[in-house]
Formats: C-alpha cells, structure tokens, sequence
C-alpha cells in the first residue's frame, strides 16, 4: 500500500499510508524478536497509529526498518505539530493515536497539562539530560533544532542576507518573505513566540514583539499552508527569505539540491527539543512502547542525524555527522513555560490583529 502525505482535509480519515508493515488484523500475537517494550518479549499488538510532523522520507524509512523487525502494521499521518495538538485533543474520548512523534516540547507540556499523554519511562532514560524530557516522563526529547533565517542563495548573496532577526523588518525585504503559516505548525509558533518574548521577559507586556511581527508581516509576501509549499516557491525564488529549522534547510540543500542556506542569527535563536510521547488510551500501548525505544536507539539516532540531519538528544550517540559537531549555536535563553502559558494567546493576537488575511495561502 502507499503512502503519502495527507491533507488537513483528508485527516479526517485513517487511511494514511502503512507505515509497519502488512499484517492484517487487529490481534496480538507473540513477537520473540520484540525488545522494544522495555527489552522484553512479549504480547505486542499487530498495528499502531503514529502523528508525526517529520514528513514522509522520515517516516517511510523508519516504516520499513520497524517492518522488518516487527512485522507490525502501522498507520501515520503527517501533518503539522499544532494540527496534531489539535487533533489529539478532539479525539480524547476516542483516542485514534498510539504514538505522537515530533513537536516541541511545549506542544507535549500543553498535552500533559490536558491529559492527553500516557507516561512511559524509557530504557535509555539514563542517556538523557533533565533538560530533554518531561519530569515524570510523559515525554521525551528526540532532537534539538534550532531555528535559522533561510534564504535562496542564487538570489541573495551570503554578504547582504540578513544576519540578525530584527534586519529582516529592513523594507528592502517587502514581499521577499515566505513563511510557513504559524497556527499550524510548531516550529513557526516558537519562532513567533520568541519574537514576542525578547522584550516579554523584561516588560511582562507582549506588545513590543507584536508591533515587531506587525512589521515582519509587512514584509511576507505568503504565509504557506504547508512545509512543501513554502520550500518550493523558496526555491524558485519567488520569495527568497523564510525562518525555519535548520536541520530542514541543510537536508533539503543536500538530498535535493534545493538552493538553500541558513543564517544562525547573531543575538541568538530559540532551540527547540522535538520529543515523543505515547498518547493516553493508545489501543496498541506495547506496539507504542516498541515503535517509542526503536525510533530513539542510538542506532536510530545516528540515521536520524546522518541521513535527516536530526541533532541528538542522547549523550550516548557516537560518531555523528562534523556538521554537528563542528555547528556553533547560540541557543536564546528561553523560559519555555511562558510559552505555554502565554503561546495560545500570542498567536490569536497574531491571527486576529496582525495577520494580513490576503497573504494566507491555503491548500
């Protein structure tokens, strides 16, 4: 069976493609190879529903290692990380989703506080810093990304492009700007947020920052309803700045030869840690536990940073990739609860009073 990115539309359905591969039925049966649940041997169930946000070169080469492994039938969805919030929320009652894979941990904190996470403590709990994961383990970190201003570089030099965030409001730059529509995705609400929160943590008044985003709006010339569409019309230049993640911007340059580059900015950038987490009343908990300890192995890690250019949260990953090790990031310091106390609220002043409604692309 196929699989393929679904629509905001056509998630209302469970038909995405098949991620762990073909057997039929919903029983349990006995996997003797299964170590994922703790190590142990045991009853897994024969199919798992996964949300993600990572995107389908991802999720199709993880699909087919757990395949062969497990020999688990397994469902995914892709779509933003807010759309999945979202989407868990709405189906608490009945929850459709064993595993939820990639968001920011403010998505996951926001989750917990709404009870909508199941806690699993993970055999490799030793491996991660208090820093990258839930305290009493309703998630945990996967990766850190920071986020970066990209750009074109056949259409801008690397000596002009703007090197902070505030030279992006130079008027020079007026319908230069693509960005991903921020409700939808996670990466987009942190960077927003971040704007907001510079002058936030001093004044405890967010207006600074909307004034700002007002001025960053009056230089986009889109805001895209989707990754793809944002990286494309980026790549044809016919907008020739984003701000996105930065691991996204070198692996779309190398695997497809997009024209792209990426500025750190110089007074620092939000570094988010992407995590995982099993969903309350998942339907298959064991698979979930499996699919949660194979995705994060260190042999996992290591494909995730090589081949999808993923920076580790596990202090145990040996080897990885010299863009890694030898990448410089200036990480702003972040209090992250205030951006889950205060995110929701920043970006429905954002959509009602900012926005300039003409410029949202939708699918």
């Amino acid at each position: 069976m196929k699989k393929r990115k679904k629509s905001l539309v056509s998630v209302l359905t469970l038909s995405a493609a098949i991620l762990i591969s073909g057997c039929n039925g919903t029983d349990t049966k006995t996997n003797s190879d299964a170590g994922g649940a703790k190590g142990e041997k045991g009853e897994l169930e024969d199919k798992i529903v996964v949300y993600s946000p990572h995107g389908k070169d991802i999720l199709s080469t993880f699909e087919k290692q757990f395949e062969g492994k497990y020999g688990i039938d397994v469902e995914w969805l892709d779509m933003g990380s807010q759309e999945i919030l979202d989407r868990v929320r709405s189906e608490k009652n009945n929850p459709q989703a064993d595993v939820w894979w990639g968001a920011p941990s403010t998505n996951f904190n926001q989750a917990k506080d709404e009870g909508l996470l199941a806690a699993y403590k993970p055999t490799y709990s030793d491996s991660l810093e208090s820093g990258f994961r839930d305290p009493e383990w309703y998630w945990t970190g996967t990766s850190q990304t920071p986020e970066v201003i990209m750009y074109n570089s056949k259409e801008i030099s690397k000596a002009e492009v703007p090197k902070d965030w505030d030279e992006l409001l130079d008027p020079k730059w007026k319908d230069e700007i693509i960005i991903r529509y921020p409700l939808a995705s996670g990466t987009m609400r942190t960077i927003f947020s971040a704007m907001i929160y510079r002058t936030y943590k001093d004044t405890n008044d967010p207006q600074e920052g909307y004034d700002w985003l007002k001025k960053l709006d009056q230089n986009t010339k889109e805001y895209s309803a989707n990754p793809e569409m944002m990286y494309n019309k980026v790549a044809k230049g016919e907008g020739t700045l984003s701000v996105w993640a930065m691991p996204d911007v070198v692996m779309l340059k190398e695997n497809k030869n997009y024209p792209f580059e990426f500025v750190i900015p110089e007074s620092g950038t939000p570094v988010l840690t992407e995590g995982i987490a099993i969903v309350e009343g998942a339907k298959h908990p064991k698979a979930a536990e499996a699919f949660y300890e194979f995705v994060n192995s260190p042999e996992a890690a290591k494909i995730l940073a090589e081949d999808f250019y993923r920076i580790p949260t596990r202090s145990d990953v040996k080897d990885l990739p010299e863009w890694i090790t030898d990448t410089e990031i200036k990480a702003m310091d972040i209090d992250w609860n205030a951006f889950q106390e205060k995110g929701d609220e920043w970006m429905k002043y954002w959509d009602e009073n900012i926005k300039s409604g003409d410029k949202e692309i939708k699918e």
